[in-house]
């Protein structure tokens, strides 16, 4: 099952949670991170730092409702963490608070690691191994199995304080009892749940994130609530665990052996993953014997675990609290483990990737825009340490190409200057002050300035600027206005767009010069043409009365000869 991962956000140019994997467990595919189960270590660390809010957990809180809705017998194993994480005026608080939800006992999961620290104070005095490495935490062991199974036979065989405490409380109530880890830590789900190796000893995993809400959620404030005790005796000194240094102290305290059989292996604590990794890269050298390390991904112990950073508190303060109710450092005589199995068989589980050739490692590098050895920046920002190893996850699949965020600003960059230098038109942009911040080469070429002396100018310096003005004044923007620039003897349509974030404008002139030639041709053509049809009107005018007049002058001729020749026709016959 998949422990955690994220969801569906913007991880677009982000890559912090890649920059944070020690592991390199997460991979980018369509702008997307994931996780993948089989690398990673659960330490949680990725969901801390992600800023997008995409943590995804798979929370067991409804199946824990579900058993006591059920009326089952669930037993909290409360990590010791509590005392420096969770709010409350007295730890006893803690205990009734979660009895209120339902729970039929509180036990302490340090009654299991006392029985943790009986089995590392017997491989100690038993001297048998070169070095002995604590297997409490999750995240290290799998964090040994996956990426440096060559150090497995340094593993103590011991089960987790968690794992030897379900398996106790089990013993102790019986088998069909429900077992319910409460903690700060992440990887103790995957360790519960998915783990085959311990399977079976406890059912579920909540974290104190998780039982914070759910007090909410049912009106419980700790702090009002009376103080019941842990229904465990105390385990005295191995409440530390969850602090730096607290296995060790616990295995210093006893019970009842000579500190001096444990003498010979020189005892280090080491938290924190990246010094973790370091003194693995140490120990696989082989130069390093005879000691004792604790070790543990959080730095400052559990204390600050995934699960319990929300609260902010430095992990000074949190172990100040825990060592200042953790005021007993005898062994814890009374806790009796006899019938628990407490050994584990740690394995070799490594994580291999296919590793590219020469070849292909040069085709993913021109991919990236890296041609030369000067090409590769190793800036980092897209979360691997070098422009080497980004080209590997790219050719694994795990990270993608535009991930190269000076490639991508390159290109960006070099799209962007195309199109400026291929316009045809004037561009400018324009500050407040009328300083040009910004111009491409047409409007150099009609200046006749070079760019470093355009940008030191203004740009009333050179055109008109009451529209410019208008602009930056009202933030109103002008579209396609024709004016006239007589300094470089254009006609054009004039755009100002205002530019919020920058408190500029964006000034494009379009040059219409040769449109406007070729309209005032064109005009003159028609005038001419209209000049030309009304000579010829007025001429066929003046032929049309010449004609008119000819044909009035000889119709009356005709009129009055016709009369005549009628008259004396007539006349002649009456004589």
């Amino acid at each position: 099952m998949r422990v955690i991962d994220f969801k569906d956000a913007s991880c677009r140019h982000c890559y912090k949670c890649v920059r944070h994997c020690e592991v390199k467990a997460i991979s980018v595919q369509n702008e997307q991170a994931h996780i993948m189960k089989d690398h990673c270590i659960n330490c949680g660390h990725c969901l801390e730092v992600c800023p997008q809010n995409a943590k995804k957990f798979a929370s067991d809180i409804d199946r824990v409702r579900g058993y006591l809705r059920q009326g089952m017998k669930v037993i909290i194993s409360l990590a010791p963490s509590y005392l420096g994480v969770l709010e409350y005026e007295r730890p006893g608080q803690v205990v009734a608070a979660l009895k209120k939800l339902g729970f039929y006992a509180v036990r302490e999961t340090a009654e299991g690691a006392a029985l943790v620290t009986a089995e590392y104070q017997k491989l100690l005095q038993a001297g048998e191994m070169s070095n002995i490495i604590t297997t409490c935490c999750p995240s290290v062991n799998d964090l040994i199995e996956k990426y440096y199974p060559e150090l497995v036979p340094l593993m103590a065989p011991v089960v987790s304080p968690m794992i030897a405490h379900g398996r106790l409380i089990r013993r102790i109530y019986g088998e069909d009892v429900k077992v319910v880890f409460l903690g700060p830590c992440i990887a103790k789900k995957a360790e519960a749940v998915g783990d085959e190796r311990v399977s079976g000893a406890v059912d579920a995993i909540l974290t104190f994130e998780e039982v914070v809400k759910w007090w909410e959620l049912e009106g419980i404030d700790v702090s009002a609530c009376e103080e019941e005790a842990l229904a465990n005796p105390c385990p005295m000194v191995n409440q530390l665990y969850p602090v730096g240094g607290g296995i060790i102290q616990s295995v210093l305290a006893g019970p009842g052996e000579p500190r001096e059989e444990q003498g010979h292996y020189y005892k280090v604590a080491v938290d924190g993953l990246g010094a973790c990794m370091e003194l693995f890269e140490e120990l696989k050298k082989g130069e390093i014997q005879g000691c004792f390390f604790e070790v543990n991904v959080c730095e400052g112990g559990c204390i600050k675990g995934p699960a319990s950073d929300k609260w902010n508190r430095s992990a000074v303060r949190a172990k100040m609290d825990v060592e200042r109710y953790a005021v007993k450092r005898g062994p814890a005589e009374e806790i009796d483990g006899t019938e628990v199995e407490m050994h584990k068989v740690f394995m070799d589980r490594r994580v291999e990737d296919p590793l590219p050739t020469d070849e292909q490692m040069l085709d993913v590098l021109h991919a990236m825009g890296k041609y030369t050895k000067s090409d590769e920046l190793d800036c980092g920002a897209c979360g691997y340490p070098s422009c080497r190893a980004k080209a590997t996850a790219v050719f694994q699949k795990k990270a993608e190409i535009g991930m190269c965020l000076p490639n991508a600003v390159a290109q960006a960059e070099s799209m962007s200057n195309i199109v400026m230098d291929a316009t045809p038109s004037m561009i400018f942009i324009v500050d407040g002050e009328m300083r040009i911040r910004e111009c491409n080469k047409k409007a150099l070429k009609l200046l006749e300035v070079s760019r470093e002396e355009a940008l030191d100018r203004y740009i009333f310096e050179f055109f008109e600027v009451d529209d410019i003005v208008h602009v930056l004044d009202t933030k109103e923007q002008i579209i396609r206005k024709k004016i006239r620039l007589e300094p470089v003897g254009m006609s054009v349509v004039e755009s100002i767009i205002y530019i919020d974030h920058l408190e500029s404008v964006l000034v494009t002139y379009q040059d219409v010069s040769k449109e406007e030639k070729v309209k005032e041709q064109h005009y003159h053509l028609k005038m001419e043409t209209v000049e030309m049809a009304q000579k010829v009107i007025d001429k066929q005018m003046m032929v049309a009365q010449e004609i008119a007049g000819l044909l009035g002058e000889t119709t009356a001729e005709t009129k009055v000869t016709l009369s005549k020749l009628r008259d004396s026709i007539l006349f002649e016959e009456e004589d």
